[in-house]
């Protein structure tokens, strides 16, 4: 039987621990990124409350009445990470593979990680796929979620 995860979770994604600087980001072309991709997202340049490090705050349509809210902060080209906040797997899917396409250089580059999770005592990033569509991703981070509540 399997068990159907639709939880809301923050997810948060980062380049591969070995190489830091895979993504060659910063706040400046993702903001660019996004103002391409998601016409009308909202978007606000703040500085993080945890760590003294501007981060850009943001609210995209991600699919069809499906808006998903997040943050990045990409302070040097060897850090850099992106969370979308309360999100559902298909929803943070639906981000994933759209970071995965349209922004980072290479598809093999993106790890990600769930609060879930990480309030379940595993802090080991998963790998997202270098292929597979939006219900692949979506599967993978349900099976992500599972892995944690199964314990």
């Amino acid at each position: 039987m399997t068990t159907e995860y639709n939880q809301r979770s923050n997810f948060v994604f980062a380049p591969p621990a070995d190489n830091p600087a895979a993504w060659q980001a910063s706040l400046e072309t993702f903001r660019d990124a996004l103002e391409r991709d998601f016409p009308g997202a909202f978007l606000e340049t703040n500085t993080s409350a945890l760590r003294d490090l501007p981060v850009l705050d943001f609210e995209i349509e991600v699919a069809p009445e499906i808006f998903l809210t997040g943050t990045s902060a990409m302070p040097t080209v060897d850090y850099a990470y992106i969370s979308v906040i309360e999100a559902t797997p298909e929803e943070a899917a639906a981000f994933a593979v759209w970071l995965r396409d349209s922004y980072v250089p290479s598809p093999a580059s993106v790890r990600f990680m769930s609060s879930f999770v990480m309030e379940n005592g595993d802090e080991t990033p998963w790998r997202l796929p270098a292929t597979g569509d939006t219900t692949d991703i979506a599967d993978l981070m349900r099976e992500h979620l599972a892995a944690a509540g199964a314990e």
